[in-house]
């Protein structure tokens, strides 16, 4: 009867370890997680997968579900978003409670594209305020900030990963109020995703446990490059765990 899941027991990654190490560790443990909530779940249920490599655990999970619908499952990229947000306000020198529209695509993964072309602050569009070599190196440090927190304490971020979660999920429940969040959800085949993928998207969610992917935002060659990256990338990890999904 579970109406609202995270999961997050997982074997965690350690320094040294990349998440594909991680693939065949945990894609067992989510197969066996998606057949215990097909079995007793609510059929409402809200899953957040939250144990790495938590986009393709999340397939797996979901696969493993089939009487369950795919909006049921999501994987968290929240904590990804919410460290480009306190990179953007450190730049401005600004509270981070103002930054929106700041989501990140693709996978929770070195690959993934954290985006601040719309960017604003307080409601108004902020321009001219990153330089080239800023954004580049502010996606990378987006990108590994994971690995770097690993690195620096030897286990990896727990308290922000718990606040992320959190946040995940109340929006998901109770409404993102108009705000973008990120979520990694099964693809409907927008922006030339596969479909089924868990892939992360800007989303809105309106209340009742219900997201909507935002459609037709305004793509550059640069964007569709970097989402063809990670986009192959779950593409790859999937088959490389088929055999775990029906």
């Amino acid at each position: 009867g579970a109406e609202c899941v995270f999961l997050i027991g997982a074997q965690p990654r350690k320094d040294g370890m990349d998440r594909s190490d991680l693939l065949r560790l945990n894609g067992e443990i989510f197969r066996k997680q998606g057949k215990a909530l097909n079995d007793r779940a609510s059929r409402d249920v809200r899953v957040l997968v939250v144990g790495n490599p938590c986009n393709t655990n999340a397939l797996i999970a979901m696969r493993n579900a089939p009487d369950l619908s795919p909006e049921c499952f999501s994987a968290m990229m929240r904590l990804d978003q919410n460290r480009a947000m306190a990179r953007v306000a450190e730049k401005l020198n600004v509270p981070v409670g103002g930054v929106e529209q700041v989501f990140v695509w693709g996978n929770h993964s070195n690959t993934m594209y954290p985006d601040i072309r719309f960017l604003r602050y307080n409601g108004r569009r902020v321009d001219d305020q990153f330089d080239e070599v800023w954004k580049e190196s502010f996606i990378k440090n987006v990108a590994t900030r994971g690995g770097q927190i690993i690195k620096a304490r030897g286990a990896s971020s727990a308290a922000s990963t718990a606040s992320a979660a959190i946040d995940h999920m109340r929006d998901w429940i109770l409404g993102s109020q108009g705000k973008v969040c990120t979520m990694a959800v099964p693809s409907d085949g927008s922006y030339g995703i596969p479909r089924g993928l868990v892939f992360g998207f800007p989303c809105l969610c309106p209340g009742e446990g219900r997201y909507q992917i935002i459609r037709n935002m305004p793509m550059t060659p640069e964007v569709n490059a970097r989402l063809a990256t990670t986009r192959d990338e779950l593409i790859a990890e999937a088959r490389a765990v088929a055999d775990l999904m029906p």
